[in-house]
This record gives structure tokens, C-alpha cells and sequence, in this order.
């Protein structure tokens, strides 16, 4: 490029520059502005921009499509995959033919893992644990769930789902982000993109990391499950971890005032500014929005994660572990902190349900781990008057097979992943209560009733909040992305 060139562009940058700056706002304050929402911002009466608090933060969407039933969304993310058959997927035929061989015309060639292709056999094994009926609805829930089962006319239970993901990374990345390849945003993103933020001190989508006894050094979890894909990085999800600091890098250094550190963040977005004036990125104006909110979150963030305060009562309905930073229990707690403080989506994770082998053993360990606790989170919310505006998912990736993979005992065995169907349950927000949805066949391998794949509980989740999945889109590369791909259909038998 020549010399002379180079100098018409820079002048005609200039001019391009000084021209937006004159605006009434300036393109820094209206693209921060974009980013934020509007509201976030007022005038002086020197008709200088200035920030705002108490208002949150604005999404994408100018209206919602359909009045809302839920404000938020609470995913308790069971990840491993939990076995259905010793849960809540009730199948007495398994027992009476424990150690037979899986009929060819009920597997119909199903692909399956290289952990038990090669296996010369397919022995049925049906669950050591009890089912009885509960609730209204008389739902079968196992034994391993007692406090659960108390909540059963509070909770849909869907016994139907499937995917078409067999291995855990492409399994829980397409449940989190509507693809089995990394590089979507997640739910939490979408939500955050969309509809915004209603508390402008915290994030619109926090994460809570659990890992539980039932397998302990199980499959590990990727930040990625809750990043921002290709919409801006305000968007990504924020852990916060059971640590003296909940949020990294987050506290200021030592020395630094609090006025220091306002006007050392004024300078910086005055620097960014003109950086987006000259470039023209939108994540120089993200990163100003993501400096902000770290500044309000310092105090914000030790508020809500202090939770000594809570009285004894609270304490014993969640359990013991209600006491100890870091376990499922405390997280449910954490959970119904921050729904408090209206944080749109509050994902908890909690690891260790991949149970290849002594699975008896582990899942016992393991549903204990959740059940006291998600009851209480359900019965927590409920006295609050805040259940019937938030949602409460819980389920993990995909289900277990039918057979024993490897040896099987009269008191042991494993299973392997089963995409093919699986349960997980709903509740609040729009949900209706006391019900179970879809039907597996007496071998509790192939549905045969009402089949739900994961873009429909993705729809559905997205309808509940006021939001048509197929109007929630992003255009990157030349394509309209969306949570759901190219698929989806509303579940409408489950709605209240």
C-alpha cells in the first residue's frame, strides 16, 4: 500500500472519528450503551453520560415473545450421566431376567461405546434398589431418593429424553450449548444475551462447581461449557468457587483505595473509548462493561456467598453438608441466594455419576450427595413465594444401559452410556407439577411414548421465559446462529 493511500485512509478514519464524537452520545457511550442497556445510563445536568445502578442490564430482545412464566433458571447439571433405571425409570422386567442376554430385536444395532462393543454378551440387570409410587401422579422413584419422592407432586419427571451424543465431552457440551463441537454459547450466554440482566451488581449467569463421593475422580468439566462462543465475552459465565476469594482476581491489591480504584477504571475506559473509536471492536466495549461489574461485584459477591447467617432451620432442610464450602448442598444454597438477587441463570454442576463399575455402591453414595438438597431447593424456593418464577431443571447428559458392562455379580455391576432414553425432572417456573411425561419399554431401553430430544427441552425452556428459540438468533460468519440449532419442539404436555 502506498504512502499517499495510507494517509487518505487515516485522514478519512479521522474525520470519521471526529464526527461520531460530536453525536449527542458519542459511538463509545451508544455502543456501551448497547452493550449495558440503555437504562444503565443517564445525564448530568451538564448533559455528561453517567452511569446508573438499580436498573440491570438490558438484552437483545426489545420485547419478550410470549408472557413469562419464569425469571430464571436454576440447572442443577448432574453430569456422568445418572442411571434412570436406579432412579426413576422403574423396569421389575430386568430383574426377572437378570443375566439373560439383550434380545438383538430390542438393541436393533445401536451403536455403542468402545467400552462394551466388544463385549460377547449383554446381560440384563435390573436395579438391587426399591421403586415405590409417590404423589398424585403415582410416579415411580427409587429408594435412593427418599426426600425427592417427598416432592413428587412439586416435580415433572420426564422419562423420555434422548440424544444422539454417546461420549461425555460432545454429550454435555450439546445439552449446555445446542452442539456436540465446542465453540457455541452456552444457555447461560443466551439468556444473558437476550434478556439481560435484572441486578446490574452481579452476573446474569453464574456457575457453582460440586464433585461428588459416588465417583470422585470422575469425568473433568471445561470452562468452555460456560463460555460466550462467539456472542461478546460480558456474556460468559462467572464460577464462583468454594475459596477465600469466590471470584478470581477479583479483590484489589493491597494499597489500593477505593477511590483509587474508581479513578484508575474512569482513565481506562477513557483510553478504552478512544481505542473503540479508532477500531471499531465491540469487545473493547465489553471489556469496559466486565471492569465495571467486577468493581460493583466486590461487594456484591462476599454479601451473597456469606451464608453464616442463615438460621439453623434453613440448615437442616438442605443437611450437614448445607455447612461445608464446595459440596452440592452448599451450592443449592448459594442457588437460592442468588435467585434471590434475581441472577438470571444459576448453573450448578455436579460431578461423579459415571458409573462404568460398583455401580450399587457408587450411586449410592452419590444420590445422596443431591437428593436432601434438591429437595430442599424445590420446598426453599417454594416457601419464598420464588418457585413459580424460577425454574429448577435437574438431569445429567444422557442414561445408562440395561446391561452390565463387564462382570456381573450377584451384588455388583456396571452400565455404560445409553443415549437412546433417559429422565430428568422439571420444576416451577411454569412447569406442571405432580406429573411423569414419556414412556420407556419394559426393557427401559427404546422409548415408546412421547419422545423428547434435548433441542425440545432446550425450546422449552427458552418458551418458558417468554422466548421463541427460533427468534433468538446471532449472525457470525454469515449464518443466524441459535440454542437450537435447526430443531426444536415446545413440550407441551408439560407445560402448566
Amino acid at each position: 500500500m502506498s504512502e499517499k493511500k495510507i494517509l487518505e485512509d487515516r485522514s478519512l478514519l479521522l474525520n470519521r472519528r471526529s464526527f461520531l464524537g460530536k453525536t449527542a452520545l458519542g459511538i463509545g457511550g451508544a455502543a456501551l450503551a448497547s452493550t449495558l442497556g440503555y437504562q444503565y445510563f443517564s445525564k448530568n445536568e451538564k448533559g455528561k453520560l453517567i452511569t446508573t445502578t438499580g436498573y440491570g442490564t438490558k438484552g437483545e430482545l426489545d420485547s419478550l415473545h410470549f408472557p413469562a412464566k419464569a425469571k430464571r433458571v436454576i440447572y442443577l447439571f448432574q453430569s456422568g450421566g445418572p442411571s434412570q433405571l436406579e432412579l426413576f425409570d422403574y423396569k421389575p422386567l430386568l430383574n426377572l431376567r437378570r443375566g439373560q442376554d439383550l434380545p438383538e430385536s430390542i438393541r436393533n444395532g445401536q451403536r455403542l461405546t468402545g467400552m462394551t462393543s466388544n463385549q460377547d454378551n449383554f446381560p440384563m440387570v435390573g436395579s438391587l434398589y426399591d421403586f415405590k409410587r409417590y404423589g398424585k401422579s403415582g410416579a415411580w422413584i427409587s429408594d435412593l431418593l427418599p426426600y425427592t419422592a417427598k416432592m413428587a407432586d412439586d416435580i415433572c419427571i420426564i422419562n423420555s429424553m434422548y440424544t444422539e451424543a454417546i461420549n461425555h465431552d460432545p454429550a454435555v457440551t450439546f445439552f449446555q450449548t445446542g452442539s456436540q463441537q465446542p465453540g457455541r454459547p452456552s444457555m447461560g450466554s443466551w439468556l444473558s444475551y437476550g434478556l439481560g440482566s435484572e441486578n446490574d451488581n452481579l452476573p446474569a449467569f453464574t456457575v457453582l462447581l460440586s464433585r461428588g463421593t459416588g465417583r470422585p475422580n470422575g469425568q473433568p468439566l471445561y470452562t468452555r461449557l460456560w463460555g460466550n462462543g462467539f456472542l461478546h465475552s460480558l456474556h460468559q459465565g462467572v464460577q464462583f468457587r468454594a475459596a477465600k476469594d469466590p471470584v478470581l482476581y477479583l479483590n484489589d491489591p493491597d494499597g489500593l483505595s477505593k477511590n483509587g480504584k474508581r479513578e484508575m477504571l474512569d482513565h481506562i475506559a477513557s483510553l478504552n473509548d478512544k481505542q473503540y473509536q479508532e477500531f471499531g471492536d465491540p469487545e473493547i466495549q465489553s471489556r469496559i462493561a466486565q471492569y465495571e461489574m467486577a468493581y460493583r461485584m466486590q461487594t456484591s459477591v462476599p454479601e451473597v456467598m456469606d451464608i453464616s447467617k442463615e438460621p439453623d432451620y434453613i440448615y437442616k432442610m438442605y443437611g450437614s453438608d448445607a455447612r461445608k464450602p464446595g459440596t452440592f448442598a452448599a451450592n443449592c444454597l448459594l442457588a437460592r441466594r442468588l435467585a434471590e438477587q434475581d441472577v438470571r441463570f444459576i448453573q450448578l454442576y455436579h460431578m461423579g455419576w459415571d458409573q462404568h463399575f460398583n455401580l450399587p455402591s457408587a450411586i449410592e453414595k452419590q444420590a445422596k450427595d443431591v437428593d436432601q438438597a434438591s429437595a430442599a431447593l424445590i420446598a426453599d424456593l417454594k416457601q419464598r413465594g420464588l418457585l413459580e418464577d424460577t425454574l429448577v431443571i435437574w438431569g445429567g447428559e444422557f442414561g445408562r444401559t440395561n446391561y452390565s458392562q463387564g462382570l456381573l455379580t450377584d451384588t455388583n455391576y456396571g452400565r455404560d452410556h445409553h443415549p437412546r432414553c433417559f429422565s430428568m425432572w422439571m420444576a416451577g417456573g411454569g412447569i406442571k407439577p405432580g406429573m411423569v411425561h414419556g414412556e420407556t419399554d419394559e426393557f427401559g431401553y427404546n422409548i415408546t411414548k412421547d419422545p423428547v430430544h434435548v433441542h425440545d427441552f432446550q425450546a422449552t425452556m427458552l418458551h418458558l421465559l417468554g422466548i421463541n428459540h427460533e427468534k433468538l438468533t446471532y449472525k457470525y460468519q454469515g449464518r443466524r446462529f441459535r440454542l437450537t440449532d435447526v430443531e426444536g419442539e415446545l413440550i407441551k404436555d408439560i407445560l402448566a
